[in-house]
Order: C-alpha cells, then sequence, then structure tokens
C-alpha cells in the first residue's frame, strides 16, 4: 500500500532523507523492538506491574515521531507510545516510570521534550491536542498538535468531537490511527464500518492519508507532509498507518483467545524492521558492521534503562493531592488532611 496522494504540496516538505538519516532511523527502531520485548521480559519478572507492547508497530511509530519539529510541536500520546517517546529523544526511566507504576503520565517534562503525559483514556488524548492546536492559532503559532490513538479509539466519541471541531476550526493538528488490525480482540472489519478509519476523515471535510505503516520511510514522508500542511494554515489532516500488533493489547492479555499462531503469521506481513534493513542493505546504504553496531547499542541501552527503572522508589504519598487542582478544593484539602492523620501511625 502506498500513501494516498490527497495534500495539496506544500513548498520545503518534499526533500528527501539522508543516509545518515535512514541509518538513524534504523538505530531507533532497532532501540525500540529491544526495549519493548524487554519491556514485557520485566513484567513477566515482577520489575513493572504492566505494560502495552507494541511488537510490529515500530515502523509507523519511529517514522512518524522522527518528523516532529520538537521546537514547536506537540505531541499527545496514548500508553503504547514508546517507539514515539523514544524516536524523540525522551529520558526513557522517566517514560516508563508509569509501567512501574511510580508515577502517572511519566516522570518527564511535557514542556521541554514536547511530549504530553502518557494518555490511559482510550481517545481522550485527542480532546487534548485539538485544544492545544487551537490555541496555537488563536496566540499565531506555527506549531502543530501530532495525536496518536487506534482504530478502536476511533470508534470513541471523543475522536468525532474532536475532528469535528478541529476542521470547523481549521485547527492544525494531525491525528494519526495506528490501524493494527485489532481493538484488544474485536477485529477492525468488526467495529469500523467500511474498514477504513481514514475514509471517516471525509465527512468532517479532512484530507487523509492512508499509509503502509510498517514502511518507515512513507510514514515519515507521510507525516511530514501532513505536519506541513497543517504550519500552512490549512486544516487539520488524517493519517491511518496500516500495521499490525504482532504481540497482545498489553501483558494482561492472551491473543491465542481470539487468534490462532497462523493467522497471526499470515495477517502480520513482513516484519518492519527486517524489511529496513533489507532496504538498507539493496541500497548500499548500511553493512553489516552498522547492524551489529545497532544492536549492541540497542542491548546497552535497554541495561542502562533496566537499572534506572529498578532504582526508582517510591513517591511521597502526598503528592496524590498536589498534583490534581492548580488551586486545591476545599474537599481535597480535607481528604489530604485526613489522610495524613490516618497516615501518621503507619
Amino acid at each position: 500500500m502506498t500513501t494516498t496522494p490527497v495534500l495539496a504540496a506544500v513548498e520545503g516538505d518534499e526533500a528527501p532523507l539522508t543516509h545518515q538519516q535512514l541509518r538513524e532511523l534504523y538505530t531507533l527502531m532497532a532501540a525500540v523492538r529491544h526495549l519493548d520485548t524487554a519491556a514485557v521480559a520485566w513484567q513477566r519478572q515482577g520489575i513493572i506491574p504492566g505494560y502495552a507492547p507494541e511488537l510490529g508497530q515500530e515502523a509507523a511509530q519511529v517514522g512518524s515521531g522522527y518528523a516532529v519539529d520538537r521546537s514547536r510541536d506537540f505531541v499527545f500520546p496514548t500508553y503504547r507510545e514508546m517507539g514515539v517517546a523514544r524516536a524523540m529523544g525522551l529520558d526513557m526511566v522517566g517514560y516508563m516510570s508509569t509501567h512501574k507504576a511510580t508515577w502517572h503520565g511519566g516522570m518527564y517534562n511535557p514542556l521541554e521534550s514536547r511530549f504530553a503525559p502518557i494518555q490511559a483514556v482510550v481517545a481522550g488524548s485527542v480532546l487534548h491536542a485539538v485544544g492545544w492546536a487551537h490555541g496555537q492559532t488563536l496566540s499565531g503559532e506555527k506549531g502543530v498538535a501530532l495525536t496518536y490513538f487506534g482504530d478502536g479509539a476511533s470508534s470513541q466519541g471523543d475522536v468525532h468531537e474532536a475532528m469535528n471541531f478541529a476542521a470547523v476550526m481549521k485547527a492544525p493538528v494531525v491525528f494519526f490511527i495506528q490501524n493494527n488490525g485489532w481493538a484488544i480482540s474485536v477485529p477492525t472489519e468488526r467495529q469500523v464500518a467500511g474498514g477504513s478509519v481514514a475514509a471517516r476523515a471525509a465527512g468532517y471535510g479532512i484530507p487523509a492519508l492512508q499509509v503502509d505503516g510498517n514502511d518507515v520511510v512513507a510514514v515519515h514522508e507521510a507525516t511530514r507532509s501532513a505536519l506541513a500542511h497543517c504550519r500552512a494554515g490549512n486544516g487539520p489532516v488524517v493519517i491511518e498507518a496500516m500495521t499490525y500488533r504482532r504481540g497482545p493489547h498489553s501483558t494482561a492479555d492472551d491473543p491465542g483467545r481470539y487468534r490462532t499462531l497462523d493467522e497471526e503469521r499470515l495477517d502480520a506481513g513482513e516484519d518492519p524492521l527486517a524489511r529496513f534493513r533489507q532496504q538498507l542493505l539493496a541500497d548500499g546504504v548500511a553493512d553489516q558492521s552498522f547492524f551489529d553496531l545497532a544492536q549492541r547499542q540497542a542491548d546497552e541501552e535497554e541495561e542502562a534503562i533496566r537499572a534506572g527503572i529498578e532504582a526508582l522508589g517510591p513517591r511521597p504519598g502526598a503528592e496524590m493531592f498536589s498534583l490534581v487542582f492548580q488551586e486545591p478544593t476545599p474537599a481535597l484539602q480535607s481528604q489530604a488532611t485526613a489522610w495524613r492523620k490516618e497516615s501518621d501511625h503507619v
């Protein structure tokens, strides 16, 4: 599948990736694949209580995250955008602190990283993204919001409200859907009429791109074009990256209950990491020594992140009250006082 050319060409968004950038994309994908696999193992080992894997979605996440202008754009993730976070250079111990249950939303600075707190509410991030994007319009700034959600989340009412508002107000926001074939245990065809989320964009008057989500270069080009379109004042864009969730929905899920291994192998298609590796080899962009180095770096990074996660201690319990409202309400203050009295003797 190739990108559908429905956006007006915007000057400055056509420059091809350099060989160095292509190698960097592979290095990022290798790091994400290794960390993602390790995180599942950490959950089984009791290091973290839960995790939402992204095996098979590395190209969709790295390719799109790599296109973000971190000086002015802002990303609004769900709970499965570890690859985007890594591509944007976040502190991964801080990111993984949510999965450690040490901190809700991630122990990193959203303003500095341009990566909003991890959103566990299905489709909740789209509303925040449109609000921020509309703020850019009101202030005359040129930042673009990039919000992520899945094919399952696309059926939530929040997505309708967000797309409708964004279209009417011409908010600079890219709605990035990772269509991985499954809304937990429900296949896309059973909850998305027509099987395409991108097709819905026409109902809001929003241009849409459907892209091969396992092709990291195609994803990057589509995201870059969409960001340029928004930045030029043309309003929102929908991108649907067609990919496949090769593992469980979360570490609490058993995909064997709703699909067989044979079905998984057949539907998943070619592995995005192996596919990109073969492309780089065929084009003479990288050799075996480069891939060996990328793997060693991924190993070392994973070990450092694991050590950082294991070193995370518990946070002060009082923080559950201090980070709710800018100005604490009387009810919250009463709860905090009661909690302190009950905790004094513990």
